[in-house]
Order: C-alpha cells, then sequence, then structure tokens
C-alpha cells in the first residue's frame, strides 16, 4: 500500500483513525498500530510480513541478552548477531543476484543469477533494528521488556517502507506513553498534505519531463548521446527536484502521520539545495540515512585502527551500495566522498571564505551532476550522459525539442525552484508577527491545505499504481 492512493487516504487511514482514538489506553492504541501497520505492508506482499516479524523477534531477543549480560562475552555475541542477520538477507535479498552477476563477468563462470524480488522496506527496517541492538550495547537506550511494543516500533507503517530511519532513542518513551493534541493533529494534517502535494502535484509532473528526456531510470537509453548540451543539464537539474520532491514528499507523510499519532520524528530534509558545501548538502539531505552511516560506520576501525579517510570512503561506499545493487550507485557514494573528503582537506574555515555566488555555483554542479550519476543505471548511458554535458557526443549546445518542453512546463519548473527553497517559511515567520497576522497566516493555511488535498485527490483519480521513488531502495 503507498500514500499516495485514494484507498489509503480515504479508507484505510480514516479507519485506522476512528480505531486508534476510539480509546484512550496506550496499549490497545499500540495494538491498533500493530495491526494497521502489518496489514498496510501486507497489502501487496503478505508473505515479507514473516520477515519483519522474524527481524524484530531476533533484535527483541538481542536486546535482552544484552541487558541480562551487560559488559560480558553474551552481549557482544548478540550484538554480532545482529549485524550478522540483519546484513545476512538484506546481502541475500537486495545483492545475491548483483553480486553472482560479477562474478560471472570477473571469472568468466555461467552461474544462474538469481531474480529475487526485493521486500519492500527492507533497507529501512534492517538498519532500525541494528541501530537499536547497538545503541542498546552502548547504553544509549534502554532496552525494550515487551516484545509487542518492539514490534510496533519496527513495524510502524508511517516510516515502514521508506523511512525516515527512525531510532528508539527518538521514540522510545513515546511508545509507552503520548498523547496527541489539538495541535498535534493539526499540524500531522497539514505536513500529510503538503508531502502529498509535493508527490502528486509536482513530483509526478516532473517525472514525466525527465523521462521524455532522459528515458526510464534503470534501462539503457540510447537517446542521451542526441541530446542537446543545455538539454542534459536540464535533465540533470530535473532528476534532482524530482527526487526531492519525491522523497522529502514521502518523509513529510511520515513525519505527519507520525505526529498525529503523538510520535515526534526527526527531520529528514531541511532545504539542502540551499547548501554551500557538499559536507552541508549531507547534512541537509536524508539525514537520517547520512547520520546512521556517521554514527555507526564512520569511526569503525580499519586494519586495527581508526583511519580517518579510509572511515570516510567506507561510508561513502557503503550508502552508495544501500541505495541498490548497481556500480553507477557505488560510483554515485564514492564521488560524493571524494568531493567531502576535498573540503576536509580544505579545512571548514577555508570553504566557509568561499564567495557565496561561488559557493553555490561549485554545490550546485556536483550536486546536479551527482542526481545524473544515480538516475542511469545502465554504465552506457551514463557515459553518453557524461559525454552530452560537455558536448562530446557532437550533440548541439540546444534544441527545438528541449526549448519547447522548457516552455511548456515552465510554470512547473518556476515551482519546483521556488518550494525547494525556505521562501514561504520565512514569509511565515515575519507574518506571523502580530495578532493578525497570524490569523492571516491560520487562514491561508487552511485554504491553502484544502486546494492541495482537492487537487492531489483529483490528480490521483485515474491513478491505479503511485509508489515512491524510495520503494525500491
Amino acid at each position: 500500500m503507498v500514500f499516495a492512493d485514494l484507498f489509503f487516504l480515504y479508507f484505510f487511514l480514516p479507519v485506522c483513525l476512528i480505531c486508534y482514538f476510539a480509546t484512550g489506553k496506550t496499549r490497545i492504541r499500540n495494538a491498533v498500530l500493530i495491526v494497521f501497520s502489518l496489514i498496510f505492508y501486507a497489502w501487496g506482499e503478505p508473505v515479507w510480513v514473516s520477515i519483519l516479524i522474524l527481524s524484530s523477534a531476533v533484535d527483541y531477543i538481542n536486546g535482552m541478552v544484552i541487558d541480562r549480560f551487560r559488559d560480558k562475552w553474551q552481549a557482544k555475541a548478540a550484538v554480532a548477531w545482529s549485524l550478522i542477520f540483519n546484513l545476512g538477507i538484506l546481502f541475500g535479498f537486495k545483492y545475491t543476484g548483483f553480486f553472482v552477476e560479477n562474478l560471472n563477468a570477473l571469472c568468466g563462470l555461467s552461474i544462474p543469477v538469481p531474480n529475487i524480488r526485493l521486500p519492500i522496506g527492507i533497507s529501512f527496517y534492517t538498519f532500525q533494528t541494528i541501530s537499536y541492538t547497538v545503541d542498546c550495547y552502548w547504553g544509549k537506550v534502554e532496552p525494550q521488556k515487551n516484545f509487542w511494543r518492539f514490534l510496533m516500533y519496527v513495524s510502524l507503517f508511517p516510516q515502514l517502507v521508506a523511512g525516515p530511519i527512525v531510532r528508539y532513542s527518538v521514540i522510545g518513551g513515546e511508545i509507552d506513553s503520548r498523547k496527541t493534541t489539538v495541535k498535534d493533529f493539526s499540524d500531522g494534517m497539514s505536513r500529510l498534505i503538503l508531502g502529498l502535494g509535493k508527490k502528486v502535484i509536482i513530483a509526478n509532473n516532473l517525472s514525466t519531463v525527465v523521462t521524455s528526456l532522459f528515458g526510464a531510470a534503470g534501462d539503457g537509453y540510447e537517446g542521451i548521446s542526441s541530446l542537446s548540451v543545455t538539454g542534459t543539464w536540464y535533465g540533470a537539474v530535473l532528476v534532482g527536484l524530482w527526487y526531492y520532491f519525491d522523497f522529502s514528499g514521502y518523509s513529510d507523510i511520515a513525519i505527519g502521520l507520525g505526529r498525529i499519532f503523538g510520535f515526534h520524528f526527526n527531520e529528514n530534509f531541511n532545504y539542502p539545495f540551499v547548501c554551500k558545501s557538499i559536507s552541508e548538502f549531507w547534512q541537509r539531505w536524508h539525514i537520517s540515512l547520512s547520520s546512521f552511516f556517521r554514527d555507526y560506520v564512520l569511526y569503525l576501525p580499519i586494519f586495527g585502527k581508526r583511519r580517518k579517510y579510509g572511515g570516510l570512503f567506507l561510508v561513502w561506499f557503503c550508502t552508495g551500495l544501500w541505495h541498490g545493487a548497481s556500480w553507477n550507485f557505488i560510483f554515485w557514494g564514492l564521488y560524493y566522498g571524494l568531493f567531502i573528503c576535498a573540503e576536509m582537506m580544505i579545512g571548514k574555515k577555508k570553504m566557509k571564505k568561499m564567495p557565496a555566488p561561488v559557493a553555490h555555483i561549485y554545490t550546485k554542479l556536483v550536486i546536479f551532476i551527482g542526481f545524473g550519476i544515480f538516475y542511469f543505471e545502465d554504465l552506457g548511458s551514463l557515459g553518453s550522459f557524461f559525454k552530452s554535458l560537455v558536448g562530446l557526443n557532437g550533440n548541439s549546445l540546444t534544441d527545438v525539442y528541449t526549448t519547447h518542453l522548457f516552455m511548456n512546463n515552465i510554470w512547473l519548473f518556476i515551482a519546483a525552484a521556488v518550494l525547494c527553497m525556505p521562501m514561504i517559511p520565512k514569509i511565515k515567520e515575519k507574518a506571523s508577527g502580530s495578532p493578525k497576522g497570524a490569523y492571516v497566516c491560520q487562514t491561508v493555511g487552511i485554504v491553502c491545505n484544502a486546494a492541495v488535498l482537492l487537487v492531489s485527490s483529483m490528480l490521483l483519480v485515474n491513478t491505479t499504481n503511485n509508489p515512491f521513488l524510495y520503494f525500491r531502495f
């Protein structure tokens, strides 16, 4: 089941809310969330619910073992088993085919490449349970003594299938005791509608333009070699905007739903395109993932020691590989690792002295080229993309098709460019400085929410399948 679906919006969610708020007892509310979360996950893939429950059971037991045998070998064994089990099932489902394919190419073998279907959300909930076990071992959180409460934490449907990666330390206290105020409900609904609008009104339309320029993601596309330099750059910028509105839209819906149910998830996006360095970009983009690798991988001892740059490239190799079993994702991760390594060597003080216009041009060039690397999983198409960026395919500077496409979608492009910047929040903050201004802002907000919900619902009428991009990761 997906959030951007009329069945979810007008049947599943209302029924869930009615059952949830029919009682004030947290124990019963937790049970309601478990039932609806498992139904939500099983809607399209009922067989994979067993993996979710098994993963929850394994790390619940690991937490209990750590609590009972703290500072003993059994606790270390529990952490080791958590890593082996979770990374093992993740590798088995996500990377087996990629591994066999490359082994065949490297060694001249002909081992049949298995076509294993990836369970939705496995990349997210395995990382959640790993972070729980490690935090228990480090003493950052107290292990959850009740399995059903732990299962609710892992299976909570707002963040289950595409994040953000919610650590137990963030919502552990709210599992046992929480309440939803009128403001929580109102803010949560507003955030949900905002995310829905980002996905349905902006991201879906951007994806159509991108596909007309670059072809479908993951497929080899020869048309990129004949696309003009301007068209190639235009497509790269649109890919970045599309991915931002799609994934941040999902995160907004997840955070909004969590707020409605009394949970306060951390932010996952913070206007990343305002960054003045690549390091800052990753402090603002997919925050839950970048902070996970920072806290659990960066300081791993490599060859017996903590190695500053070795740990950095390990993080970015893992970040790229996490996104998919394809070489372009690995190249994409190491690409960012190179720039962040260079910024570290230059130093924060010198980076801050860079003139703002130069910093913005530098970061946007790096970021949008990076999105091109991310988009083209076929390496032949990726090579053509790089050549087309600078005209090495013999392509012209511009072309009629790109100009026509740009003019037909100019308002979509302008809206996306404006809304990815923190202009509206700043206007709202200034306008809310007086009681009259706050009232006007509230009224305008209600009208805008109603309009966005109405337009999104109308656009979803003829849509049968509307998944978010990060479902496949």
